[in-house]
């Protein structure tokens, strides 16, 4: 009951805000990768974000002014992974705090002889089990490449869906987590090889932290590099399109063969 009154007000509150079209697609133009959504599923996308934001509270941090374009390109990238999934992935939190640039985390630990150690961990995003979904915002000149923060920090809470944080998202009654094992474990060892051996990983080498990072770097990949991550691990990409309900290589441009 409680769920469909929170539906119903999210509606509503959708349907009182207007977005004019070239705010769309000034925002969309900042965000390539929606060009491999199918034309019919961008007013789905659209309409989602504007749900998204209805549910949720978004703060500036530090100062930062949290602008009607960042609002809505932020809804934007966070509903793209659950566009047929449901924002019901997302219901058991509602704050997303978004700091000027990266920002530092004070952290401690305790090693094997029971000593404490404090430090500063500076990071890019940070998703809390339960709680809010901590973002940076970069302005277009300082974008980091072949790094999507959003996409990023939502993959994890889709990952925290099933109540453990270690790249096995809660899967649709349709999927067999057998063939997603099967798929993410041998990529996730060559992967972690392949940063230990120091190459060059055209996908970013901080999926080899740990086994959730690699879901949330893949989940990047399938969206902004679709064509690589099919490319470089076939297996995983054609688990995520069934997870995510979504192909996006079909319609990206492969690239140019050298000349």
């Amino acid at each position: 009951m409680f769920s469909a009154l929170r539906n119903w007000r999210r509606r509503r509150a959708a349907d009182r805000m207007q977005v004019p079209p070239e705010q769309w697609s000034r925002v969309e133009a900042r965000l390539p990768f929606l060009a491999y959504l199918p034309p019919e599923d961008r007013p789905s996308l659209r309409r989602m974000a504007l749900e998204f934001l209805a549910d949720k509270e978004v703060h500036g941090a530090e100062g930062l002014v949290v602008t009607d374009d960042m609002l809505l390109s932020i809804a934007l990238q966070a509903c793209l992974p659950v566009l047929h999934i449901g924002l019901d992935a997302y219901a058991d939190w509602v704050g997303i705090v978004v700091y000027p640039g990266d920002f530092v985390i004070p952290r401690s630990f305790v090693d094997e002889d029971g000593v404490v150690h404090e430090y500063d961990d500076e990071v890019l995003g940070e998703a809390w089990e339960g709680g809010p979904v901590i973002l940076s915002w970069f302005d277009d000149d300082e974008a980091l490449d072949g790094i999507n923060v959003v996409i990023h920090e939502f993959a994890h809470k889709l990952d925290m869906g099933n109540g453990e944080v270690d790249g096995f998202p809660a899967l649709p009654a349709d999927m067999s987590p057998e063939a997603w094992a099967a798929a993410f474990r041998p990529a996730y060892d060559d992967f972690c090889q392949r940063v230990d051996d120091g190459e060059d990983t055209a996908l970013d080498p901080y999926g080899a932290d740990h086994p959730s990072e690699f879901f949330a770097v893949m989940s990047e990949a399938f969206f902004e590099t679709p064509g690589l991550l099919r490319q470089q691990y076939p297996a995983v990409y054609g688990q995520l399109s069934r997870y995510f309900r979504q192909d996006p290589a079909q319609r990206e441009t492969p690239p140019a063969p050298p000349r």
